[in-house]
């Protein structure tokens, strides 16, 4: 029996200063993960995206091991972002999934791989999912602001600094869709296909990715749409500028003429 859990404690782990520093074989690693079995029961599973998993892993081991991360992480998460699941190993049982446990018929390292790699990027969809449900909440504020007084109220200093946020999110959230993709040792594996396609159902990893793309679509284009009203903001303002610089000029030469023909 094994449970395993995943941590989101932050946006990015420098994945290839830890591997460089940790002292362990890892039994599957590239530049955006880190696999290592620690004996035949205990796994740690180390994500770039920010999200490290454990397997049978005691609370003050898992405690110790996020403290060694500390000086690898990069914007560590604020909240409780986790996920877990029972894995439990029956020979004479097929491959079963329930709501939150797992019967496999048989357990080996790749098994427990796309176990965790499956928690780990549910647990990376809740932050991307808060993180996408903030800058659409920014942009419903604003389009509140059209629907109310025809323009958006805000300073163009505040406006310029929620997009900004805005950018940052998404390029961040663009940056690790990747995290949503089979390993390839899946496609080389039936029953390893059958496992990942299982999980990914299980986690709603699919729909929940699209939705998330929605999201980012609808804020794309709210963005658009904002930076164009800025731009339009500003170009009204420079255009009377120029008129009232052409009235002044007009002005003075009239007074001109007047007072000093």
């Amino acid at each position: 029996m094994l449970l395993i859990e995943a941590f989101q404690i932050a946006e990015q782990i420098n994945i290839k200063k830890f591997k460089s520093e940790f002292k362990g074989v890892a039994f599957f690693a590239s530049n955006y993960e880190a696999f290592y079995a620690q004996s035949f029961d205990k796994y740690i599973y180390v994500l770039n995206y920010g999200v490290v998993a454990f397997a049978n892993y005691s609370d003050v081991e898992k405690s110790d091991f996020i403290k060694f991360l500390h000086s690898y992480l990069e914007k560590p998460v604020e909240g409780d972002f986790k996920d877990d699941l029972l894995v439990e190993v029956e020979p004479e049982k097929k491959l079963t999934l329930g709501y939150s446990s797992l019967t496999v018929p048989k357990l080996d390292e790749n098994v427990v791989r796309i176990i965790m790699l499956n928690i780990a990027q549910s647990v990376a969809l809740e932050l991307y999912e808060t993180l996408g449900n903030e800058i659409l909440e920014g942009t419903s504020r604003f389009a509140d602001e059209l629907e109310q007084y025809g323009k958006v109220r805000s300073s163009r200093f505040n406006l310029l600094k929620f997009i900004g946020r805005t950018l940052k999110v998404k390029n961040s959230i663009i940056d690790n869709l990747y995290v949503f993709n089979s390993p390839d040792v899946v496609w080389e594996n039936e029953y390893l296909a059958k496992l990942d396609h299982g999980l990914r159902e299980m986690f709603d990893i699919n729909t929940r990715f699209r939705e998330l793309d929605y999201e980012l679509r609808i804020v794309q284009d709210n963005l658009r749409l904002f930076t164009e009203l800025m731009q339009n903001r500003e170009s009204t303002r420079l255009e009377w500028i120029v008129i009232l610089l052409i009235a002044f000029e007009v002005i003075d030469t009239i007074l001109t003429k007047i007072f000093f023909r």
